[in-house]
């Protein structure tokens, strides 16, 4: 790393006294290989996930009792699910299908990770009936936090490989408050990693890996969807559309080969989740859900319309960015503003959502000022939600719901504050000249998306004036 590094962000500039301050007048800037500064990156993410199960430390005591986690707000899916959806039976059943299969109401492979890690759990055999459960919940508990930080660990490697003259840009993704906060709540973290690793395939030139990768992340989440619409648009722009088509067949032949699989061994959790998703209606964190604060629920059909509209808005939006800018955005600026536009427009905005957002905003470019003043109003918002649940409960002592509202609101707000930083820094890109000393360019274009992968050099074949 270098004085570059740090120069040009004043939080990581303040940051960088703590461990000796700024370069001094004579001192000599040296860069360290991106290989190093991903691995010190790697031990500070073990540290981030630790802060998260210490988190989650009263329900491990209590065994996540109700309304206890809520009130300690270490309340998480991955324990509450593996007895509420019968994990405990193991992966065997499960893709036996029938009455006595876990049901987990998850994408497909997101339900086969739950069940598989689930398998792993030790019985529990000859301790007291009392403590089993407890025992149970703890192990599992314990397994999901392993996986987790492997997988944090191998974003951090990705995200600082896809950017290796700014590694450092890495470390928003090893030390974000919304890491702690997200990272044990649910599975989602196989889904992001997934999607991560798509994208970094992708900025390595390998279509039909990321191809691959991404079409496990949307088996995982439906998400990165939009990564691959994103992909796609900059690819229509660049003119590379082969290339593209082989990374969306890549990623449909994954999708439906899970499918399918899914189909065959246990139909119910193959469209589970989905159908789900469609018979809800607005519930915590989403625009949606307001009404019902106020004793005035909307529709779940309406819901389920407005939530489809968000994700046609987004593309739009998208497509906009990707054509409309003078200079061809990245793919990672296009991706954060579709999910962006997707998480508050949805029938439920979880507080484990933020997550997918996390290396978008990394490989954005963004200054750690942004991404803590989104992080501040998602820590306002989770200790919102979980006092507003346990208030259902204990009336007198949960958060009244005009006061939950604000905090909604104010976490929409925030994660608007990205889509429209993301927005400007893309948007007021201008065209520069390329010099002999820069990057390797064909016909006069100078990339500046580190993802680029097929698409860098490109120049442009289709582009819209908005403006």
């Amino acid at each position: 790393m270098s004085a570059a590094d740090t120069d040009s962000d004043p939080v990581a500039r303040l940051a960088g006294t703590v461990i000796g301050g700024p370069l001094g007048r004579y001192a000599v800037p040296r860069r360290l290989p991106w290989p190093i500064v991903a691995a010190l990156l790697m031990v500070a993410a073990g540290v981030t996930t630790g802060l998260g199960v210490v988190l989650r430390a009263p329900c491990i005591r209590s065994g996540w009792d109700s309304p206890g986690q809520f009130w300690s707000m270490c309340f998480s899916d991955l324990a509450t699910t593996y007895t509420s959806a019968n994990l405990s039976s193991g992966i065997g059943p499960f893709l036996q299908g029938g009455a006595l299969a876990p049901t987990p109401s998850q994408p497909p492979l997101t339900a086969v990770v739950m069940t598989f890690i689930a398998s792993l759990t030790p019985d529990g055999a000859g301790r007291n009936p009392g403590d089993l459960i407890r025992y149970q919940l703890t192990v599992n508990f314990a397994l999901w936090a392993v996986l987790a930080t492997i997988l944090v660990c191998a974003m951090v490697w990705w995200v600082a490989s896809s950017v290796p003259s700014n590694p450092l840009r890495a470390a928003q993704v090893a030390l974000s408050p919304v890491l702690v906060l997200t990272l044990l709540v649910s599975p989602d973290i196989v889904g992001v990693a997934l999607a991560t690793a798509g994208i970094w395939a992708w900025g390595r030139s390998r279509p039909v890996a990321a191809g691959v990768f991404l079409g496990l992340a949307i088996s995982a989440r439906s998400y990165p969807v939009l990564i691959l619409v994103a992909i796609g648009l900059l690819s229509l722009r660049a003119g590379r559309g082969v290339q593209f088509a082989r990374t969306a067949a890549a990623a449909v032949a994954v999708v439906s080969g899970i499918l399918f699989f899914m189909l065959l061994v246990n139909p119910d959790a193959a469209y589970r989740a989905y159908r789900s998703w469609w018979e809800s209606g607005g519930s915590y964190g989403s625009p949606w859900f307001l009404p019902q604060l106020f004793d005035h629920p909307m529709d779940p059909a309406v819901t389920t319309w407005l939530a489809i509209g968000g994700w046609l808005l987004a593309a739009l939006i998208g497509a906009a960015l990707a054509f409309g800018a003078a200079r061809r955005p990245t793919v990672a600026e296009i991706s954060l503003v579709m999910v962006a536009v997707v998480l508050v427009t949805g029938k439920s905005f979880t507080v484990q959502s933020s997550l997918w957002l996390v290396p978008l905003v990394a490989l954005t470019s963004l200054p750690w000022r942004d991404h803590l003043i989104w992080a501040a109003t998602e820590v306002c918002h989770f200790g919102a939600v979980w006092l507003t649940i346990a208030g259902v409960s204990t009336p007198d002592r949960g958060l009244p719901d005009n006061w939950y509202a604000v905090f909604l609101l104010l976490r929409l707000c925030g994660v608007g504050w990205l889509a429209y930083r993301v927005w400007l820094t893309a948007y007021e890109r201008w065209p520069q000249v390329p010099d002999f000393g820069g990057p390797t360019v064909e016909d006069g274009v100078v990339e500046v998306d580190d993802c680029a992968g097929v698409l860098a050099g490109a120049p442009d074949q289709r582009i819209v004036r908005l403006s």
